[in-house]
């Protein structure tokens, strides 16, 4: 292999199977032709104020007119300004008054198997009553609330009404600690909290209420608390602070109109993981936001008014947000919402569950299906999944391997998978193929949506060569760009804006392949440098998954004297027993797959990765261990410390 110029990253995968969408899929679709595709991604390139200020007049509903599309100064931006919008609105009213009332807005199923149908007008109905709770409360128009619950309707009724009036809703997922909720809040300076008695996970109930009482405690800023009754557990409530959500809402009324709202008004705060141990509020605007998660959903997935649509994330992240609340209901599309585990009580629950309801669209994360593909086969092999027609990926890049799995075993081969990239900061989907356009590659989120303006640059901040790796960067602004780090300016322009002047700085690492095609190569910081060429932790990963016996991996690099950095990996096996033969073989597979370079110098097996509760690996952690050193930095969202307290103690 020859030396990467400077700064670049050395591309060792290569992937050619190519899936084109059927003539019936396409023929169908939306979007169902290249040229079409590409008139609307040149129209945004060369008009982008009259592309986007097109759409923002048609899809949007305004109390007042936006005077301009774009201001800029530096790195801030407003889009719509003048405007007033509501989201709220336009996810409900504007549904109403199309004639859609009667039609299911969300279609819920609980752990225990119960389930409940909001049409638009019931859930407009719970909305709007929900607001004159919080409005009976002191909550107004910038008020922080901060809802801390389990993936039921209340969750979605919660966040609309914070929209409806105005208030900036902060989402916390119901699995945090205390004193995560505790720091949120504080940095937020939430007024009301809103939780459950508790929440059902895998058969057993967990106490949600128990965690806030200790989490209030620590939130000087929190006066109210606002409690669902979900699983009917014993909880303790403070008399003068906390309140049942029926009896509240059993008093208010049933209309609420909608605040008319600046088009730049912050409708939340998403707080995400930091390397410096202090999580970062991401704020996204109303307008902007609301138009870039509805054109996204549209394209993306190619709703139809008749499809069932079901994205498994939990609202307490962005997909969650984006892809379950804000994007589908605008189109005014019936979601599915599911409150538990995906293999409680069996491993087939998802697939029991779409057979049921016969849902058309299945969004899910790459770490999911890893874990599907673990659990084995016949567990997909007994339900009937004919009903879906498009399955999309979120979270992660999915190896090649992983999604092959997903195309045969779930989708039955005819199903086009839509590998998205996209951020918490993004806002909304930024890469993935078009389902009646694109020919997928297994592994690459392949081209950019309308309107997207991606640059790849080495560390010098020139551009890549084809094939080779550098930094991801947006060149141009786009509506559901983030706003800012709540209460911290200085932190986003540093972290954004001020590496590579003019341009926002992901903070992922890609190649563009010959076809034109993006492929996602890991976070910047999860480059390896092994004896000055700089490998993908992603290709490594996915050289080791393609392996009968290996079920996920991760890979990262660890100093060495001679090298500079060593290739790590922590492999979890299926089918077969950790052994220095599996070892051995595991390594002369890398070497047959992308060669020498990218062989392990370590490979350590392990029951679990560290993961957060969104599912993504947390490869810093494992950088630590890996090192032999002590893990810094947020660890918030760690899903199970215990996997990571049994990697510090197996250090080799």
């Amino acid at each position: 292999m020859s030396q990467p110029e400077t700064g670049q990253i050395a591309n060792v995968m290569q992937e050619e199977r190519l899936f084109p969408p059927s003539e019936e899929f396409s023929a169908a679709a939306r979007i169902g032709s290249r040229e079409q595709y590409d008139a609307l991604c040149e129209r945004a390139k060369q008009d982008p104020e009259g592309f986007w200020g097109e759409l923002g007049q048609q899809e949007l509903h305004w109390f007042e007119p936006f005077t301009k599309v774009l201001e800029q100064q530096g790195s801030d931006f407003s889009w719509f300004p003048g405007g007033k919008t509501n989201v709220c609105y336009n996810c409900l009213d504007a549904n109403i008054e199309a004639g859609n009332g009667d039609r299911t807005a969300i279609i819920w199923e609980g752990e225990p198997g119960d389930t409940r149908t909001l049409t638009y007008l019931g859930l407009h109905r719970e909305v709007c009553k929900f607001a004159n709770v919080l409005k009976s409360l002191g909550v107004g128009v910038g008020d922080v609330v901060s809802i801390y619950m389990p993936m039921t309707p209340e969750l979605a009724i919660a966040m609309l009404a914070c929209a409806r009036i105005g208030a900036i809703h902060s989402v916390i997922f119901a699995g945090f600690s205390a004193g995560a909720i505790a720091d949120r809040n504080n940095d937020a300076k939430a007024v009301v909290q809103l939780t459950s008695d508790g929440l059902f996970r895998r058969g057993k109930v967990l106490p949600l209420k128990e965690t806030v009482d200790e989490a209030l405690e620590q939130s000087a800023t929190v006066g109210k608390c606002i409690v669902l009754r979900r699983a009917e557990n014993e909880v303790s409530m403070t008399p003068g602070r906390d309140f049942w959500w029926h009896e509240l809402m059993a008093e208010a009324a049933e209309d609420c109109p909608a605040e008319p709202l600046d088009s730049e008004a912050d409708l939340f705060i998403l707080y995400t993981s930091g390397s410096t141990g202090k999580p970062k509020g991401i704020r996204h605007a109303a307008a902007g936001y609301n138009l870039w998660t509805k054109m996204t959903f549209q394209w993306v997935f190619d709703w139809r008014p008749d499809d069932l649509y079901w994205c498994t994330a939990d609202c307490g992240w962005i997909t969650g947000h984006s892809y379950i609340v804000y994007g589908p209901l605008s189109c005014g599309a019936t979601v599915f919402m599911y409150e538990g585990a995906p293999n409680h009580p069996a491993p087939d629950r998802f697939w029991e569950m779409i057979e049921r309801h016969k849902l058309t669209i299945l969004y899910t994360a790459p770490t999911a299906i890893r874990a599907f593909i673990k659990w084995g086969d016949e567990h997909v092999d007994k339900h009937d999944l004919s009903s879906l027609r498009l399955l999309g990926t979120v979270g992660e890049g999915i190896n090649p391997e992983a999604w092959i799995w997903y195309h045969e075993k779930i989708g039955n081969k005819k199903c086009p998978i839509v590998d998205t990239w996209w951020q918490t900061e993004t806002g909304g989907i930024m890469m993935s193929p078009l389902p009646g356009v694109t020919a997928t590659k297994p592994g690459s989120c392949t081209t950019a949506l309308p309107g997207v303006v991606p640059v790849i640059l080495d560390e010098s901040l020139m551009p890549v060569s084809p094939g080779q790796g550098g930094m991801l960067c947006i060149d141009k602004p786009w509506p559901g760009m983030l706003r800012g780090i709540w209460g911290d300016h200085d932190r986003y322009l540093d972290q954004y804006w001020a590496k590579v002047p003019g341009k926002y700085l992901t903070g992922d690492n890609a190649r563009i392949d010959q076809d034109g095609y993006y492929w996602i190569m890991g976070r910047i910081d999860d480059v390896i440098n092994v004896s000055g060429h700089r490998l993908s932790t992603i290709e490594v990963e996915s050289a080791i998954v393609s392996h009968d016996s290996v079920a996920e991996a991760a890979a990262v690099g660890r100093p060495d004297d001679l090298k500079g950095q060593a290739i790590a990996v922590f492999v979890s096996v299926k089918g077969a027993e950790p052994s220095e033969e599996l070892r051995q073989e595991l390594k002369q597979h890398v070497r047959k797959e992308i060669g020498a370079l990218a062989v392990p110098d370590d490979i350590r097996f392990t029951d679990a990765l560290p993961k957060t509760r969104s599912g993504k690996i947390m490869r810093r952690l494992l950088r630590d261990i890996a090192a032999g050193k002590e893990t810094a930095g947020d660890t918030s969202t760690l899903e199970d410390l215990s996997v990571l307290a049994k990697l510090q103690s197996n250090q080799e």
